[in-house]
């Protein structure tokens, strides 16, 4: 159980190293700047707002171009993609590209004007098809669609929003303008939605056709030509080859610029993280020639880093223990192993002050829990091959990712031991098998028992290993009480639930009600029966009596006595919870036993056995990976309402180190602290 000390360093120097040293604090990320507190005369913080942003918008373009090249030139990238982590790079070439900076900038700026010059023609391209989509109801007319008529005829040309025919219109025009002398109408197309028309008459009677036009719903279109539809239409296609041209020409030409793909990665990361040292130097109090850093840094790295930063700096440097009010940021430090559950305490709360880290020893029973819920021995072997290869595959993973599958990795080892403790094999496979295939049961027995055939074994031992993960909480209590020097809350708070809890469970053991669930019957000496009563009636009163021991009203002190000891029927659920290692155990060899018979229900032939194979795969598949979600969740019940309950609250502040936050590579660190 390991929180890391901390303590406050500060650490004064000369102005002109300030870009430097953030450099070398950012670069080795063991400092978490905090300077709220530090106020003096003559200090003031610089406004580094525009600084920042310049730094993020420059990040922000070259993300931009980068997605550009990826989707005119993308990288090939395996189904394991997110596990491979950051690409490791020299840090000279990390320098070498921040030198080449401007030019780098320049081929993300023309990679995107290059985008948007694509943009602008795949919009021309729209355009001109809707031309073209409009024209297309006109290629059969043989005039330009701007032709006015000629002196003394005048020609309409446009369309009436539904369908007519050449009669009906002209009997529509004979009813609105009976006097007109002369009138022609051609229709040129007409489709479900419209009728194309071209309408002649004399130029001294236009303005009557078109008012008897317009009655039966004709309007001009939107767009006129000078030159004849059809040869429009040629002029159309020809902009529209040309624009196609020139977006593959576009796009060849970004496709060339993949090449600078590493550098634009590499600068993205350089001013990602110039951003991130303006935003922490915006918190460094300054004077007209030196500066101030401070905050928080593990004890272990303290004296380390201020040697570090002595032999390159003209600096002063101060390590100081934090006051007693102060609230120090949280850093776990466990081993490999007991780190792979880090993850499962941080989503609960990290420590808060004055608590102990439970990591290690919450890592013995989630590892124990989750290997009897899932608890077959084929299973846990997949899960832990599944996760030791892709641990070694992909070193470089996140450090999240590989904390997860090293905790489902030892789950798996777990598992394979419940499995083969209850002779757990893909269910009961190999009786299936044998008997389908071979013409003779073999049964792999059991080395402990099988759940199956004794569930109310399972669930007494369900309970018992769920009252020692209880008494383990409690007993976590009583040593930071003792940690602490508060004897008198070790004894009423834990020394007598101790005693009231052992005396129940001591006199539980002889009853009937145990005996029934149990299927045995416990005798106890007289001697431990008495003993049993006397612990239950002393852990009892002393709860009574004690509980409200901070209140002078004796009434009011019996009272809350009584509301404590009433918290027994909370110990009673809590036990009760891990009846769900019964039932997620069970659930697994009842569902795996339900795919074996329906695989075993098929017949010997050819199609038979590659139904029991596929029937095994899916059916397996799906009982591996419902279970599997089941024992995470309920396991990570487990530790947060029964066993953290019992002395853990949380609430701790993660320690948040000023370090590269960087998105696409990690830079080789030269030497570490």
């Amino acid at each position: 159980m390991s929180v890391l000390q901390m303590q406050r360093i500060s650490i004064c120097a000369l102005k002109k190293d300030r870009k430097a040293i953030l450099e070398e604090l950012q670069e080795l990320g063991v400092l978490e700047i905090e300077t709220s507190k530090v106020t003096a005369d003559g200090l003031d913080r610089p406004d580094t707002a525009e600084e920042k942003q310049r730094s993020e918008k420059q990040a922000l373009m070259l993300d931009q171009a980068l997605d550009v090249l990826q989707e005119y030139a993308p990288e090939k990238t395996s189904i394991f993609a997110s596990l491979e982590g950051k690409k490791l790079v020299a840090r000279g070439s990390f320098l070498a590209a921040v030198k080449e900076r401007e030019a780098i900038l320049e081929s993300a700026g023309k990679i995107l004007s290059l985008k948007k010059k694509e943009a602008e023609n795949k919009a021309e391209i729209v355009k001109l098809q809707t031309q073209k989509e409009a024209l297309t109801p006109w290629l059969a007319l043989d005039i330009p669609m701007n032709c006015e008529g000629t002196k003394k005829t005048k020609i309409f040309i446009g369309s009436i929003g539904s369908v007519m025919t050449q009669e009906e219109i002209l009997t529509r025009i004979a009813q609105t303008a009976p006097d007109l002398s002369a009138v022609d109408v051609e229709i040129i197309s007409a489709d479900k939605d419209q009728t194309c028309l071209t309408a002649v008459c004399l130029r001294t009677e236009a303005d009557r056709l078109e008012e008897a036009l317009r009655a039966s719903g004709f309007s001009r279109p939107a767009q006129s030509w000078e030159k004849i539809p059809a040869q429009e239409l040629e002029e159309i296609e020809k902009k529209m080859e040309k624009v196609r041209s020139n977006i593959a020409g576009i796009q060849e030409e970004i496709r060339s610029m993949a090449d600078l793909r590493e550098n634009l990665k590499m600068l993205s990361d350089y001013c990602r993280t110039r951003a991130q040292r303006y935003e922490a130097l915006a918190k460094i109090p300054q004077t007209q020639k030196t500066f101030l850093v401070s905050g928080y840094v593990a004890a272990k790295n303290a004296k380390k880093l201020a040697q570090r930063l002595e032999r390159q700096f003209t600096l002063s440097v101060e390590i100081e223990e934090l006051a007693e009010d102060e609230e120090a940021p949280v850093q776990l430090e466990n081993g490999k192993a007991a780190a792979s559950v880090e993850g499962v305490l941080e989503a609960f709360g990290l420590p808060g002050k004055g608590e102990v880290d439970p990591t290690r020893i919450m890592f013995v029973f989630y590892v124990f829990l989750f290997g009897m819920m899932l608890s077959d021995a084929a299973y846990g072997l997949i899960v832990f091959v599944a996760c030791a290869v892709l641990l070694k595959k992909f070193p470089r993973m996140s450090e999240s990712m590989a904390k997860s599958l090293r905790m489902f990795m030892y789950c798996g080892i777990s598992t394979i031991v419940w499995g083969v403790l209850f002779g757990g094999y893909f269910g009961n496979i190999v009786d299936i098998v044998s008997e389908k295939f071979f013409g003779v049961t073999v049964t792999v027995p059991a080395v402990w028992f099988m759940p199956l055939n004794d569930p109310m074994k399972l669930l007494v031992f369900s309970m018992l290993f769920g009252l020692i993960h209880l008494f383990t909480g409690l007993g976590i209590k009583g040593y930071m009480c003792l940690r602490d020097k508060r004897y008198m809350d070790f004894f009423c708070d834990v020394v007598l639930w101790y005693c009231l809890l052992v005396g129940l469970i001591l006199m539980l053991l002889p009853s009937s009600i145990f005996a029934s669930i149990a299927q045995a019957n416990i005798v106890l000496p007289e001697p431990v029966n008495l003993l049993a009563k006397v612990l239950a009636i002393a852990g009892a009163a002393g709860i009574v009596l004690m509980s409200g021991r901070g209140r002078k009203n004796p009434a009011l002190r019996l009272a809350l006595g009584a509301y404590d000891l009433y918290n027994i029927t909370g110990w009673l659920s809590d036990v009760l919870s891990y009846s769900r290692l019964l039932a997620l155990g069970l659930a697994t060899g009842v569902i795996a036993s339900v795919v074996n018979q329906m695989a075993g229900m098929l017949g010997n032939g050819i199609i038979g056995i590659i139904g029991f194979i596929l029937i095994f795969i899916v059916g397996h598949t799906l009982n591996l990976g419902i279970n599997l979600l089941g024992a995470y969740v309920h396991t990570n019940r487990l530790q947060f309402v029964e066993f953290f309950g019992k002395f853990y609250d949380g609430g701790g502040r993660a320690f948040a180190p000023f370090h590269s936050d960087t998105k696409y590579m990690d830079i080789m660190k030269e030497e570490e602290l």
